[in-house]
């Protein structure tokens, strides 16, 4: 059986906690504790911390190997 691979093309530069909570397939609790910890990126903007996708996309290129 073909493996199916999911692509999401993100245009944004910061994105709800809730909404990267359903894209990832996570909990809401769990993408907290990934910002709490430091593991995830996040801003805040006003009252409500946002995952930064900009520098999390930033992260992965830097780090993956693409040679």
């Amino acid at each position: 059986m073909d493996e199916q691979k999911q692509i999401i093309l993100l245009a944004t530069s910061v994105m709800a906690q809730e909404r990267y909570s359903q894209l990832t397939g996570l909990t809401e609790g769990q993408v907290r504790g990934q910002i709490e910890k430091g593991h995830l990126p996040s801003l805040k903007i006003g009252r409500v911390r946002m995952v930064n996708i900009a520098l999390l996309s930033q992260q992965v290129m830097d780090k993956e190997d693409w040679g």
